[in-house]
């Protein structure tokens, strides 16, 4: 444990950070993943299970927990899913 006041408040910080990305990963997670069972399945909501995995997507890149490109490698293979699941 740090003995200076300003470690001790960064150590606090961090936590604060890690708990709060911790959260937000884990709700993408939980969110694409119902989004591909969703437009494997035969679910009325493939279009808005994706739409919503979309926009965690797009918060977590804003956040900085996915890089910009790696968001967009997301969203595309949603797309993907979804027309190539509509076109069947």
């Amino acid at each position: 444990m740090p003995n200076i006041k300003s470690a001790k408040k960064r150590v606090k910080v961090n936590q604060a950070k890690t708990m709060r990305n911790k959260a937000v990963r884990s709700n993408l997670k939980t969110t694409i993943k119902k989004a591909d069972a969703a437009v494997l399945g035969s679910a009325d909501n493939k279009e808005a299970a994706v739409r919503l995995a979309m926009k965690r997507v797009d918060q977590a890149a804003a956040k900085g927990l996915l890089h910009r490109n790696t968001a967009a490698r997301r969203k595309s293979s949603l797309a993907k899913k979804l027309n190539a699941a509509a076109a069947q």
